[in-house]
This record gives structure tokens, sequence and C-alpha cells, in this order.
């Protein structure tokens, strides 16, 4: 037993959280450049130096190996497995194959026309248009390399949890109604793709890291800008006063913060782990990356594209009211994570 937790010890630390790296870049700095680690510009400059490196470095061999296994998942595949399934059933399956297949809350607008043309309930289409951004395996592994296995495993599942009781909410209201109609008349022929060849796999995988990098590659670098900041300039009795637990309101500030911008969760990690490590609450953090994540302007304004208003309403209302509950949950309980 004893080996296998300093094989865990290791793999945390060393291969997640890659303290070489970080040691590295103190050497560095210290050593080659002559640079104070201890001073706030040093500080800052190998927090910046570090998260950045740090999250593109996870973000390709992720990011490699999560395309890899969609290549399995073709969206024709993925539809044909959801039209199998009804009820609640059906919302389980949608939030989990959202959690294997890593778009961000625009791009999953046009799998969700497709599922709505198969005939899919709306509450299911739902399901999966609301885990897809939320939670991912690569996103998963990026939070526990930053917050640790617990609440990365406590995020994971209450982000379904809040993907299924959202389909299932949707689904039971008879939303369909609110569907545009020309949604309805779209037809797409999908035709069954030949399995992939393990060089088309890999050239997939491959192509998925380069669109990754190029659509979220601006988001880290001003999110570890911002996270630098925060950590090193801004005092912690600020950010306390603000977002910690000392504040009834930060989870909703936080969540309705969030909730406008827009950015990829890669770019809010850095921000998030700042906040965190200035006294900000658990709970707070993630409600602020849920919220950046699951919702955002450009995604609502595609949504409205083919949903009426009362249901798209209805939707950021669901995930928000989710979002907020998940907030304050993970500030309660969440010192028993940590």
């Amino acid at each position: 037993m004893k080996i296998i937790l300093t094989f865990l010890g290791f793999i945390n630390d060393q291969v997640l959280k890659m303290q070489w790296l970080n040691d590295s870049v103190r050497w560095v700095l210290e050593r080659l450049l002559s640079v104070s680690v201890d001073s706030r510009l040093g500080s800052s400059i190998h927090f910046f130096i570090y998260d950045t490196i740090k999250i593109f470095l996870l973000l390709s061999v992720l990011i490699y190996l999560v395309s890899y296994l969609q290549s399995y998942f073709p969206p024709e595949k993925v539809k044909k497995t959801l039209t199998k399934f009804q009820g609640l059933s059906g919302n389980i399956l949608g939030a989990l194959l959202g959690t294997v297949t890593p778009f961000c809350s625009c791009s999953s607008i046009p799998l969700f026309i497709g599922f709505t043309e198969a005939g899919l309930p709306i509450g299911v289409s739902f399901s999966f248009l609301i885990s897809s951004p939320l939670v991912d395996l690569a996103a998963f592994l990026v939070l526990v390399s930053t917050f640790g296995l617990k609440i990365a495993l406590a995020y994971v599942f209450l982000g379904i949890v809040l993907a299924v009781v959202g389909g299932r909410l949707i689904n039971n209201l008879g939303m369909e109604k609110y569907v545009e109609d020309y949604v309805w008349k779209i037809q797409i022929n999908d035709l069954d793709t030949p399995p992939m060849t393990s060089k088309e796999r890999f050239n997939y995988a491959k192509g998925q890291v380069v669109e990754v990098f190029q659509r979220v590659w601006l988001y880290v670098i001003i999110g570890v800008f911002i996270g630098a900041f925060i950590h090193n300039w801004i005092p912690t009795s600020v950010v306390e006063g603000v977002v910690g637990s000392k504040n009834p309101f930060s989870v909703v500030l936080a969540t309705l913060i969030g909730v406008p911008m827009y950015a990829d969760i890669f770019g809010t990690i850095p921000v998030a782990e700042a906040l965190f490590l200035k006294g900000a609450g658990v709970g707070t953090v993630l409600s602020f990356m849920m919220g950046v994540t699951a919702l955002s302007v450009p995604s609502v304004i595609l949504l409205r594209k083919v949903v009426k208003p009362q249901l798209l309403w209805l939707f950021v209302g669901i995930v928000t009211i989710g979002i907020i509950i998940i907030g304050y949950l993970f500030n309660i309980v969440g010192y028993l994570l940590i």
C-alpha cells in the first residue's frame, strides 16, 4: 500500500502538478537571470511562465488522448446511440457523452441541431448541451493538477448532475414547441463513416490539438496573466472581502461575473487557482469557472437562433441557478475535499 501511495503521489506531484517544471523555472530565473522569485515581480513572472507552460503541456497530451478516444464517437454514432434511450437514462447518457466530446459552448450548438433533427427528446439534447462545455476528461485532469483529485471528482459529478437535472426539467415542461420551426425541417444526411485506421486516428487527434490550441491559446495567456496579477498584486484581504467565505453573496457574484464572459475552461483555471490561493471559497471559484464555460454571450446568441426566447431563458435560468446551488454546496462541505 505504501508503494502504491508513493507512486500516486509521484504521479500527482511530478506529472500532473509538474513540480519539476516549477523548480526548473525557479532555477532559470534565479540562477541564470538573477531574478528573485521571492519578490513580487519575480513571483509574478514565475507564476506566468510556470502556469503557461504547464497548461500548454497538459493540453497537448490530454487533448490528443481525448481526441483519439473521441475518434471512436463520431457525431452520427453519438446520435444513433442516444436515440436508443428515453427518459432519465437518455439524459444520463446525453450528459455522459458530453464529457467525452470536448466541445465549447458555441461548437455544441450544431450538434444540438443534429440531435433535434434526429428526433431526440429535447431534454436529452439539453443534457448534452450543458455537459459538453462544462465537463470533459482533459478538464478533469487539469483540475486534478490544480485543485486535487477530490475536488475534481466532485466538480465532474455535480456538473453531470446539473446536466441531467436541467435536461429533465426542460423535457418535463414540454418545451419542444419553443424550438424554432425551421430546425425541425432541417434534413441532415448522415452517412455511416467507415472506421478510421490507426494513422487516420493519429492525424485526427493531432489536428484536434492544433484546432484547440488555435481556439484557446489567447484565453490561456490572458487567464494566466490575470491569475499572476491576482496572486501577487491584489491583497488577500480584498479577495476575501469580495469572494471570500465572509461574503454570503460571493457565489452569486462569481456566477454573474462568469456568465457573460467567453473563455475555455483552460483559460479560467489560472484565475480560479489564484483566487483560491488568495482565500476565495472553493465553491465560489468553481461557480465562476462553471459560469464562464457553460454559459456565455456568444453561445446564448447562437442558441437563440435555434430556440425561442421562452426556452432560451429557461435554459439560462436553470443552469445559472444550478451553478449557484453547486457553489454554495462546495462552500459548505468543500473543506472536507481539500
